[in-house]
């Protein structure tokens, strides 16, 4: 009977309002803890690459330039140096022929002893020197151009690393990426990251690019972390050596938007060839939104000039008025720019590359 008393009991007190409502109130408190968190902007949708622009297509000759400078150096190669070369090898080529047929053995049998003609030796002292004074104007010309920049409007650091590139934007709080080449989907673990179509040609795709605004001057403080490397994009006619302990400068001012392929143009050791650099050029809506992704901030139209390249305007805001979009993606990003950590040794993306 005491057993029977002590079950009614218990059934009793499950059943009661109190004991009913517990399990209610314990769900109710758990679900209403959580609280949102901060959406980070998101970045514009990657460049497709367009074949044949910005990288290699197979042909004989330079790749189509889309900076004022690469037109300039390529009509100076085009126009003038192809041509000249070309005449100088038809008039040698004919000179040979010349020689060979007048004054061979059976038309010559006693061989003439004069041994000067002033005619001839002023001839070829001078036209040699008017060929290169005949150079030198459109040379001289493109040298002025190439280093003597514009205020630049977006400012970047190139850092050449044992095998990878890293990128920082000073003008934009600071932040920095890495950037590694993409191996192929039979050279990687299950769930890595690799190359695809979308992202570029075998040895030139990377898991991060450059990307700078399309019409702004951009200028590259390039350097390396170890050994000599190079900066080197062909369609922007960019070519600086990054040499550690020196800081040397180059600027490209790009016409067209697109991904531009590049490569590590200096032997800098076993893994020389797998340094690829690839560059995005978007709008300026598009640089903003990448900028506010990335955690940096866009320069504020009222900050004061901090440099020799920085106006008291916004760089990316033509005749002192900021784009529409622009104010509204830099007010989403956060106030104090997320860092990128940087490695005190090669990251793992960069000797990833070393499976290939």
């Amino acid at each position: 009977m005491k057993i029977l008393g002590i079950a009614i009991a218990l059934a009793a007190a499950a059943m009661s309002p109190a004991a009913a409502q517990l399990p209610v109130a314990t769900t109710t408190t758990a679900v209403a803890t959580p609280t949102a968190a901060a959406a980070k902007p998101a970045a514009p949708a990657e460049v497709i690459p367009t074949p044949g622009i910005g990288q290699p297509d197979g042909r004989i000759g330079l790749q189509d330039q889309v900076t004022p400078i690469g037109n300039e150096a390529a009509n100076f190669h085009n126009h003038w140096l192809l041509p000249l070369c070309f005449g100088i090898s038809i008039f040698v080529l004919f000179l040979l022929v010349y020689a060979i047929v007048k004054f061979r053995r059976g038309a010559n049998p006693t061989p003439s002893r004069n041994s000067h003609n002033t005619f001839l030796e002023v001839a070829w002292t001078l036209i040699p020197v008017l060929i290169l004074v005949a150079i030198a104007i459109p040379s001289i010309r493109l040298l002025r151009h190439q280093y003597s920049p514009p205020k630049a409007d977006v400012t970047i650091k190139v850092v050449g690393n044992q095998w990878y590139w890293t990128y920082s934007y000073p003008d934009n709080g600071g932040f920095e990426i890495t950037s590694n080449m993409l191996k192929e989907a039979k050279d990687v673990k299950p769930g890595e990251r690799f190359r695809t179509d979308a992202d570029g040609p075998p040895m030139l795709a990377v898991d991060e690019r450059i990307v700078i605004p399309v019409h702004r001057v951009v200028k590259f403080i390039v350097t390396g972390a170890d050994v000599i490397h190079s900066f080197a994009v062909p369609a922007f006619w960019t070519k600086m050596d990054a040499v550690p302990g020196r800081l040397n400068e180059t600027w490209v001012k790009v016409d067209r938007p697109g991904v531009y392929f590049g490569q590590c143009s200096e032997l800098c050791g076993a893994r020389h060839g797998y340094m690829p650099i690839a560059v995005e050029v978007v709008s300026d809506v598009d640089y903003a939104k990448w900028i506010a992704s990335k955690g940096g901030t866009m320069p504020s139209a009222s900050k004061p000039a901090t440099g020799p390249d920085a106006t008291a305007v916004s760089p990316l805001s033509p005749g002192g008025t900021p784009p529409a979009a622009a104010p509204q993606i830099a007010s989403a990003a956060p106030t104090a720019p997320v860092q990128t950590a940087k490695p005190t040794t090669a990251p793992s993306q960069g000797t990833t590359s070393n499976n290939h």
